[in-house]
C-alpha cells in the first residue's frame, strides 16, 4: 500500500496530514482493489480550517479586494480547470467508477460555471431606497454572508463543486469544501488549482474525512455562516439538527425519485433515448435520475420494445475506455441495495424484461435493467437505487400520470414527452419539481437554476439568484437633517 499516490488535506494554504494522522485507502470500483490512500481531518483540522476562513475575512487581501478583482481570479480558476480537465476528469473516473467520457465533458463543462460566477461578481447591486422620510438617505448593501461549509458527494463531484464555490467566492466569502470521504481524490487535486489560481490562503480549504471527525464538526461549528449540502436526505436532516448550533443559512440538494411521463403523442424514439439518459446515463448515479418512467398504456409496449433494441447496444465496461456507456458502480453497498429491491419489487408482481443482476467481473458492475411495474407501490418506484435501474408503470389519464408524478415526497426533476405544446405547459407547470425537460433529460447550465421541492431541499444553485444566496442584505440610514433629533424618546 506504501507505493500507492496519497493525497492531503489543503488547509490555509499548506497541504498536511490530518492531526490524528488517520489514514484511508479509495478502492477503484472497476477493479474493487485499492488504488489511492487520502489524509483525513478530525475535529481539531475542522478548527483550523474554519478558523482560517474566519481570519481572512478581516484580512485586506481578501476583505478589500474588489468585486472586480474577485471575479479575475474565478477567470483564472477556470482557465486552469480547463487546462486540467483531463488528469482531474481521470482521477474521478479511477476513484467513483464513473465514465472518463462524463467526468471529462463534465470537468470541461463546469469551466462555464466558473466563468459566469466571475462576470457576476461586480454585478451584485444594492438599491437606494425611496424612503418617506424627506431628511433621510438609505441605501442596501450586499455583503458576503461569511464562512461556508460547502460539502459535496462524490457522485459529480467538479459540478456540485462549481455551484458552491463559484457563488460563494464570488459573493467575497470564504469556503471551507468538505469532499465525500468515499471517492475524494479529485477535489483534493482540485486544491492545487485553487493554490495556483492566486486565491489568498485561508480562503479556500479543501478537507475529507468521516462523518464524526469530520462533516459533524464542520455542521455544526459555531463560525460557520452558511451551509451548502448536497447528499442523502438522512444525512441532511443531521445537518440542518447541527445547523441548530450555529443558525447558518442551509442549502440542501438531496436528489428524489424523479418521474418522467411519456404522453401517446410523444416521439417514441426521443422518449426511449429520454428514458435511457435518465435511468443509464452516469450508470444511474445521478441525483436528478428519472426513475419513475410512467408512460401512457397504449404506447408502454412498442416503448418498452425500442428500449430494449436500444439497450442491446450498451455496452457495459471499463469507465475509462471512450466505447463504454455503463460503467461500475461506486460501491458494493449499492449493487447490494439494487438486487435486494429488484427482489422486493419481483414478489409484488414486477417484472424485470432485461438486465436485474450483478455482472460477472471483478468490480461494483450492475447490468442496465428494466423493470416492468403494475403497481405504484413497487418497490423499485420508491427506493432511491443510484444505479442502472429504469421502472416504467402505465397511465391512463393525464390527470392520472400527474397524480403519479406527485406521489412521492421528492421534487428534483422531472420530464414530460409529448409533442403537444399546450399539453407540455399545462403538465409542467402541475408537476412538484425544482426541475422539468420537456421532451429531453439531464440538461444543465451556469445561467439556469438547480434545485428541488419537499424532500429534494430547498434553496437554488446556478443562475443569478444563487450568488445572492451567499450575501445578506444590510440597510444604512444617513441623515441629512440640519437639526439634531428633535426626541430621542420617539421612534423615528
Amino acid at each position: 500500500m506504501g507505493n500507492l499516490p496519497h493525497f492531503q488535506l489543503f488547509i490555509d494554504g499548506e497541504w498536511s496530514e490530518g492531526s490524528d494522522a488517520q489514514i484511508m485507502t479509495s478502492e477503484n470500483p472497476a477493479t474493487g482493489q485499492g488504488w489511492a490512500t487520502f489524509a483525513c481531518a478530525s475535529a481539531g483540522d475542522v478548527d483550523r480550517a474554519v478558523a482560517a476562513a474566519k481570519r481572512v475575512l478581516d484580512d485586506p487581501a481578501w476583505r478589500d479586494m474588489t468585486q472586480t478583482a474577485r471575479g479575475k481570479l474565478l477567470y483564472r480558476l477556470a482557465d486552469l480547470v480547463a487546462e486540467h480537465a483531463s488528469r482531474l476528469g481521470e482521477l474521478e473516473t479511477t476513484d467513483s467508477g464513473k465514465l472518463l467520457a462524463e467526468t471529462s465533458a463534465q470537468t470541461g463543462y463546469v469551466v462555464d460555471y466558473y466563468r459566469y460566477f466571475a462576470g457576476l461578481a461586480d454585478k451584485v447591486e444594492g438599491t437606494v431606497l425611496p424612503i418617506d422620510k424627506p431628511d433621510m438617505h438609505v441605501f442596501t448593501t450586499r455583503e458576503p454572508i461569511g464562512v461556508v461549509a460547502a460539502i459535496v458527494p462524490w457522485n459529480a463531484q467538479m459540478f456540485l463543486t462549481a455551484t458552491k464555490l463559484g457563488p460563494a467566492l464570488a459573493a467575497g466569502c470564504s469556503v471551507v469544501l468538505k469532499a465525500s470521504e468515499i471517492a475524494p481524490a479529485p477535489m483534493l487535486e482540485f486544491a492545487r488549482l485553487i493554490e495556483q489560481a492566486g486565491i489568498p490562503p485561508g480562503v479556500v480549504s479543501v478537507i475529507t474525512g468521516d462523518a464524526e471527525n469530520c462533516a459533524i464538526p464542520l455542521t455544526r461549528h459555531p463560525d460557520i455562516d452558511r451551509i451548502a449540502f448536497t447528499g442523502g436526505p438522512e444525512t441532511a436532516r443531521h445537518v440542518v439538527r447541527n445547523s441548530a448550533e450555529n443558525f447558518a443559512v442551509t442549502s440542501l440538494e438531496l436528489g428524489g425519485k424523479s418521474p418522467i411521463l411519456v404522453f401517446d403523442d410523444a416521439d417514441l424514439d426521443g422518449a426511449a433515448n429520454g428514458l435511457i439518459a435518465g435511468n443509464f446515463g452516469a450508470s444511474g448515479q445521478s441525483c436528478v435520475a428519472g426513475t419513475r418512467g410512467l408512460v401512457h398504456r397504449s404506447i408502454l409496449k412498442p416503448l418498452i420494445e425500442r428500449i430494449e433494441q436500444k439497450a442491446s447496444a450498451i455496452r457495459l465496461g471499463d469507465p475509462l475506455q471512450s466505447d463504454t456507456h455503463v460503467g461500475p458502480l461506486c460501491t458494493a453497498a449499492q449493487v447490494r441495495k439494487i438486487e435486494t429491491t429488484l427482489a422486493k419489487a419481483q414478489g409484488q408482481g414486477a417484472v424485470i424484461r432485461f438486465g436485474g443482476v450483478a455482472a460477472d467481473r471483478p468490480g461494483n458492475y450492475m447490468t442496465p435493467t428494466l423493470v416492468e411495474c403494475t403497481s405504484a407501490d413497487t418497490e423499485t418506484l420508491k427506493v432511491e437505487m443510484f444505479g442502472p435501474v429504469m421502472s416504467l408503470l402505465p397511465f391512463d389519464t393525464e390527470d392520472e400520470a400527474i397524480a403519479l408524478a406527485n406521489s412521492t415526497p421528492y421534487g428534483l426533476g422531472s420530464g414530460v414527452f409529448t409533442q403537444n405544446l399546450a399539453r407540455a405547459h399545462r403538465v409542467s407547470k402541475r408537476i412538484r419539481a425544482g426541475i422539468c425537460w420537456v421532451n429531453t433529460y439531464r440538461a444543465i447550465s451556469p445561467i439556469a437554476p438547480f434545485g428541488g421541492f419537499n424532500q429534494s431541499g430547498y434553496g437554488r444553485e446556478a443562475g443569478v439568484e444563487a450568488i445572492l444566496d451567499y450575501t445578506r442584505t444590510k440597510t444604512t440610514w444617513i441623515s441629512t437633517a440640519q437639526e439634531p433629533m428633535a426626541n430621542p424618546f420617539i421612534m423615528r
